[in-house]
């Protein structure tokens, strides 16, 4: 999935332990060397100085962790003057190969660390350019977005949503690509790039569709894959057009949005069933368009399938309708952050599949009335 401009960062709710793991060498060293000097020589304590300056290559630059090794070096020479019996070259021989591993390892590390942060660097500046920040206000509507990754480290993947204020309204696009990698990720490229052309220049919601199912025919053609077959997209395109009072809705095979409307949600399934993105061939090309009221105060919740298919401990589904008339009457972005939350905590922290999802209402001028 791509990520959102305001994707928030998971932390664990323990608190800062990893702020003082960088320090777990010095305690370390500081322990053996309490109990070397206190413990009778037979129990030769020194013997697992080595242990700190290899502790400290995986967390510490390399000077660091050659002075650690320095000083354990220093200990094990002045127990040579405790305890004459001790041993005391084996084990310095043992501290300083240990140290010139332990320097080397912490090179290689820093250096793979480099490459890392600028692979992210890359991947972050992929992601602006391909799923752009959305506004949070276009003309009279509120839009909020949500990203999670099911894994921590992702940044781009085959999720897509944008939005568009354009002569005819404004035009909001959400979708999920079959399957996952860059192959995923370039189909969403190109549907993403199409749409935000499309959407200025069709009036018809069934023109822009169009559009969309051409781009990834022929962005399969041109890199095709093992699995060209089965690649096709959901997508799901909504219009609020100017001042409002309805939106219109056009499903090609996506999990069909929650409206909120004075504390009732409504599933809105399409009367017709559309094809997927790269599926029309099969299926048909007939695309429904359906219209709903949309009034001020009502808030619509467009989402992915990694949504409404997260499991719980139990291996249940989140009850995302449930979910949302509990609610009440938040702001898109409180929204969005309190189903961050809840979808963390339904699934133990683990998501199975990436999350996209977008909030958008018309505000109200006057509070909406919600059962107590």
């Amino acid at each position: 999935m791509i990520m959102s401009g305001r994707l928030r960062r998971r932390r664990s709710p323990g608190g800062g332990w990893w702020e003082a793991a960088p320090l777990s060498p010095v305690v370390l060293t500081v322990l053996i060397t309490c109990l070397a000097f206190s413990t009778p020589r037979e129990i030769a304590v020194s013997r697992l100085l080595p242990a700190a300056p290899a502790l400290a290559a995986a967390m510490w630059p390399v000077l660091p962790t050659i002075l650690l090794g320095t000083f354990c070096l220093l200990v094990m020479i002045g127990l040579s003057f405790v305890y004459t019996d001790l041993g005391t070259q084996y084990t310095a021989a043992a501290i300083v190969a240990v140290t010139l591993a332990a320097a080397y390892a912490s090179h290689v590390r820093l250096q793979r660390e480099e490459a890392l942060f600028h692979i992210r660097l890359v991947a972050d500046a992929a992601q602006k350019v391909l799923l752009r920040p959305l506004p949070r206000r276009m003309e009279d509507v509120e839009i909020e977005s949500l990203y999670l990754a099911a894994q921590q480290q992702a940044r781009i993947g085959g999720d897509f949503y944008e939005a568009a204020a354009t002569p005819y309204g404004v035009r909001l696009l959400i979708g999920d690509v079959r399957g996952k990698g860059l192959s995923a990720v370039g189909a969403a490229s190109a549907v993403i790039s199409c749409f935000r052309e499309a959407a200025y220049d069709e009036p018809d919601l069934r023109g822009v569709i169009h559009r969309l199912e051409v781009s990834i025919i022929r962005y399969s053609a041109a890199f095709p894959a093992q699995d060209l077959p089965e690649r096709f997209a959901t997508a799901l395109i909504a219009e609020i057009p100017h001042g409002g009072g309805h939106v219109r809705l056009l499903n090609c095979g996506h999990p069909p949005p929650l409206l909120a409307h004075r504390g009732k949600i409504r599933v809105l399934d399409p009367t017709a069933p559309s094809p997927p993105l790269h599926l029309a061939a099969l299926l048909g090309d007939h695309y429904c368009v359906d219209t709903v009221a949309f009034t001020p105060g009502d808030q619509l919740l467009l989402y992915t399938d990694g949504v409404s298919e997260t499991r719980g401990r139990t291996g249940e589904f989140f009850p995302l309708p449930d979910w949302m008339r509990r609610q009440g009457p938040r702001p898109p972005r409180e929204l969005l952050d309190r189903l961050h939350q809840d979808l963390l905590h339904y699934s133990g922290g683990r998501l199975n599949d990436d999350v996209a999802a977008l909030a958008v209402r018309v505000p109200s001028t006057q509070p909406p009335e919600y059962p107590v």
